[in-house]
């Protein structure tokens, strides 16, 4: 793991879109889409600003560690009905924080977002 400049833990995360791979190092204070957003990260909208009303910061996680990452609360899963392209490993980025993630852990940007 990195150390951030302001002492805190930073990651490794990668997205997959349109542009290929994008790795961005992610302070693990913050969501990931807060993350996302910071770095640019295109298809992460966020409309709603992480409310968790909008689904335009949902994502697939593809990484195997996926397990370790804490459940969808019952709002996110039913959120996550009502994203385009539903998918198995779906969750909302606004939802997900850094510090939850494996290093290097790989995330793909549904094709209804890019």
């Amino acid at each position: 793991m990195l150390e951030g400049a302001s002492g805190g833990g930073v990651k490794r995360l990668i997205f997959l879109s349109d542009d290929g791979e994008i790795a961005i190092d992610a302070d693990e204070s913050v969501s990931v889409m807060q993350a996302a957003k910071a770095h640019g990260v295109p298809g992460i909208d966020a409309d709603c600003g992480g409310s968790m009303v909008c689904g335009t910061c949902h994502v697939y996680v593809l990484d195997d560690l996926r397990g370790t990452l804490p459940a969808p609360s019952d709002m996110e899963r039913e959120m996550l009905e009502y994203v385009p392209d539903p998918h198995p490993e779906a969750r909302l980025s606004c939802q997900l924080r850094v510090s939850d993630c494996a290093d290097g852990m790989r995330f793909e940007v549904p094709h209804a977002q890019r």
